[in-house]
């Protein structure tokens, strides 16, 4: 059996894990506000109430009662949520609670910033040597230094954020910039679900996520546009994995251009899955099989591959079929012929992200939303000239 003090603390650490089971405490969501995240020197953590801490400090059943001239059970009935007990005496234990917990949360002194931001990576990028993530961290590393930032470097995978949980755990950032945006991201879960700085280059559409990127969609609707004017009717489009949200995007954007030319969906080639070698030949063959005419491949590391294989095999481009990619690469502009491709400078994406989100961490101004430009480069893996009849 407890007793005195140790029992009164017994029973309200019982109701506030009753209370933190339903996601709260003391009945609401006890975390900070945006505009307090603002003003954080370091960003915010989710709001630790007081009564949860065993410290000399504790707030007790006894405190409360006293405070409000209620009976100990009553307010363990109050905070626990069970037992009979009117509303109103309800609402007045658990705003006082409330409000004490808060102020004791503000006199706490704010953590020291680090003055370090950590770049995520996906694990796979040492695999493939996808240039834009290359370009990506170089840009941010650059306007880190200029803004007198460090950058800790790691990877995750969607399945596998334990890098990411190690840096803000261990205090090492005080922001994190996220390199690929998924469809269901456990990052941006985690690191939103406690308010951390995060940034991203790319979309995912949810509040305190910083957002840099290009109208992928647009831009992918706006080359499958011009291919269409050129004369080109019968497509394969190359995307690897749709869950990647850029990737969805193109996806879409590539559709939405048929639709308004009034093509049939229906009649294009569409591989949507991971393009490993062993199923290049494949692939190349279903669409040389269907009278393919352009090949519209997701990004430039699908089209490398594609084209190199292409041309291993004696086709000619474009009299045989025609290429184009929907990320621009300096590889894409070495073939022969260029492809053609949407070009973006993924330096200037992480410049970009970079900078909002120090901004957002020191206090100042800062755009939640950047779109960057993109231009459609026109090249001679598309040129209608040079192809023969079929």
């Amino acid at each position: 059996m407890l007793s005195g003090k140790r029992e009164a603390r017994h029973v309200l650490r019982c109701a506030v894990r009753d209370e933190e089971k339903r996601g709260t405490f003391f009945g609401v969501r006890c975390v900070t506000k945006k505009s307090e995240a603002r003003s954080s020197v370091c960003g915010t953590r989710r709001m630790r109430v007081c009564l949860r801490n065993r410290t000399e400090k504790e707030m007790t059943l006894d405190e409360i009662a006293r405070e409000l001239n209620l009976s100990k059970s009553t307010v363990s009935r109050a905070l626990s949520g069970k037992g009979r007990i009117g509303d109103a005496t309800r609402e007045r234990v658990i705003s006082f609670a409330r409000e004490r917990g808060r102020s004791r949360e503000e006199a706490k002194p704010e953590r020291v910033r680090t003055g370090n931001i950590g770049v995520i990576l996906p694990a796979d990028v040492y695999a493939t040597g996808n240039p834009y993530f290359q370009g990506c961290l170089l840009g941010v590393c650059e306007t880190a230094s200029m803004m007198d930032f460090n950058i800790l470097l790691t990877t995750a995978t969607s399945n596998d954020i334990s890098n990411i949980r190690a840096l803000v755990e261990k205090e090492k950032v005080d922001g994190i910039i996220l390199t690929r945006s998924l469809e269901e991201d456990k990052a941006v879960q985690y690191l939103t679900d406690i308010h951390f700085p995060v940034g991203m280059t790319g979309l995912c559409g949810r509040d305190g996520v910083l957002e840099v990127d290009i109208d992928n969609e647009g831009a992918a609707e706006q080359l499958t546009t011009l291919l269409i004017g050129q004369g080109y009717q019968r497509f394969a489009l190359v995307v690897e994995n749709l869950s990647y949200q850029v990737n969805r995007s193109r996806y879409e954007g590539f559709c939405r251009a048929l639709l308004k030319s009034g093509i049939s969906r229906e009649k294009q080639f569409f591989h949507t899955v991971p393009l490993n070698m062993e199923l290049l030949d494949s692939l190349i063959h279903n669409i040389m099989s269907r009278r393919v005419e352009c090949i519209v491949c997701g990004d430039d590391v699908v089209c490398t591959r594609i084209m190199a294989r292409l041309q291993a095999e004696g086709y000619r481009i474009p009299r045989d079929i025609a290429i184009a990619s929907l990320y621009n690469s300096s590889n894409l502009g070495c073939f022969t012929p260029a492809v053609t491709a949407v070009n973006v400078s993924a330096r200037q994406v992480g410049n970009m992200i970079g900078k909002q989100l120090i901004q957002y961490i020191l206090g100042k101004e800062y755009d939640p939303r950047v779109m960057m430009d993109f231009e459609i480069l026109l090249r001679k893996s598309t040129d209608t000239v040079h192809r023969e009849g079929r």
